[in-house]
């Protein structure tokens, strides 16, 4: 089944004293592009998180955020020992150069002190033992990497019916050009002859080899069956990577390219209205299925 690039999963989680929210994006890529926004001091997370959406999928660039809120608890208070060094180092200082000109200043009291800005520190401490929180945080992610997956084989499923179709068309388009390839090759042979008797009627001399090469190339030139047949060959192939169970996005995309390379060569042999119609809207199909191809994983 055709995966797509594009997909999104958003969770709620709760557990090991903490709350928290994943959400996990995708677009198209041409590789494999993981970008993490997760807590740096959840020791060991980061790489187990990338193996498992390394696991699930194969190309796309990926973004995965964690929002992690530890749960409300007695508010720590600690005293910063750098902060409480430098006030106390500031206050002898004051106090001596007070007692230098005569005055007498009141020591401040130990709570005056603690109230100083930064004396006290109240952030929250991040755990010295990580191991339960991040073992939640694991356990919780394949849901979200299930719901992930979920949306982007969805969106794969659309992509197969579209690109269904796509390819439908463009087989009635090859079936179309086939047909009037067969009557304008009758049109072009009346018309070559005419053109043949009015050059031998004017021209005496004429090198008989020389002429023979020259229809020849210009048969050559004119001549879309080749054209036809990979077409058809690259019908074929379109269906079977339709089909195929594994990623097939850039081997879709280089198909893609050829299908649009017999178009265009389609169009410059036509050399009659209606075949240079059908080469256009073969151009406007296989463009448009490019333009899908670009989501397929």
């Amino acid at each position: 089944m055709i995966v797509s690039m594009t997909g999104f999963a958003a969770r709620k989680g709760q557990g090991a004293g903490a709350a928290w929210s994943w959400e996990v994006r995708s677009v198209n890529g041409k590789g494999l592009d993981l970008r993490l926004r997760l807590p740096e001091w959840i020791d060991g997370l980061e790489p187990l998180v990338r193996a498992e959406l390394v696991r699930r999928v194969q190309r796309g660039t990926v973004s995965l955020t964690l929002k992690l809120t530890r749960e409300a608890g007695p508010e720590p208070v600690r005293v910063n020992r750098a902060v409480l060094a430098a006030v106390l180092s500031g206050l002898a200082e004051v106090t001596e150069a007070a007692a230098g000109r005569g005055l007498d200043l009141c020591a401040p009291s130990a709570a005056e002190v603690l109230g100083l800005p930064g004396v006290l520190d109240r952030s929250p401490a991040e755990p010295d033992d990580t191991e339960p929180l991040r073992r939640a945080l694991t356990a919780d992610l394949p849901p979200l990497l299930d719901a992930f997956t979920a949306t982007r084989s969805a969106e794969g499923a659309a992509l197969v019916a579209v690109l269904g179709t796509q390819i439908d068309l463009i087989a009635a388009l090859a079936a179309d050009a086939a047909a009037e390839a067969l009557l304008r090759r009758d049109t072009m042979g009346q018309s070559l002859q005419q053109s043949l008797a009015r050059v031998l009627a004017g021209a005496a001399g004429v090198d008989q080899t020389r002429l023979a090469q020259e229809l020849a190339l210009i048969a050559v030139k004119a001549d879309v069956t080749e054209e036809l047949d990979r077409l058809t060959a690259h019908i074929a192939a379109a269906r079977a990577l339709l089909a195929d169970p594994g990623p097939v996005g850039r081997r879709f995309d280089f198909l893609a390219q050829e299908f649009n390379r017999e178009a265009n060569t389609l169009c410059s042999k036509a050399q009659s209205i209606a075949l240079t119609r059908i080469g256009l809207d073969l151009k406007t199909v296989i463009d448009q299925m490019r333009e899908q191809v670009q989501n397929v994983e």
